[in-house]
């Protein structure tokens, strides 16, 4: 009885799945699996920012939003972390039995770019609110 290969995994959609839904644990499921509990505690923050959302509407949106935030903060690290592992440790934690060979090329470069662009506009953002809302009470916006 023969057993079936795993499907590779190609880390350039992890990488880019971690970019645009991240916070939703895309990239989590697509390289671990459905039962991953990080990638449920990602899945996690939607329903939770609509509970936000449906509980305090009179709050500021910044708190409303904050579950999915810090969610998508976690994914644009881990974007980092997958983009810049090397092809070798990569194949060996998500490829084993696979039979095929990641071998990164320039696209995956751009989404790393990308993603320290939004990553560190979203946390310096998202700091800067934060201080905001807390020391002035939003005066200044």
């Amino acid at each position: 009885m023969s057993s079936a290969r795993p499907r590779h995994k190609n880390k350039t959609l992890a990488t880019l799945l971690a970019l645009l839904l991240g916070g939703t644990g895309a990239h989590r499921f697509f390289l671990r699996g459905m039962g991953d509990k990080w990638g449920l505690l990602h899945l996690a923050s939607v329903p939770a920012t609509a509970l936000v959302m449906a509980l305090a509407p009179q709050a500021d949106i910044f708190f409303r939003v904050l579950p999915l935030t810090l969610s998508y903060l976690a994914a644009f690290l881990e974007t980092l972390v997958v983009g810049l592992m090397a092809d070798e440790k990569f194949d060996a934690r998500f490829n084993a039995g696979s039979g095929g060979r990641t071998n990164s090329r320039w696209p995956l470069a751009i989404i790393l770019v990308v993603t320290m662009f939004v990553g560190t506009t979203t946390l310096i953002a998202t700091i800067s609110r934060l201080f905001d809302l807390i020391y002035t009470g939003g005066a200044y916006g």
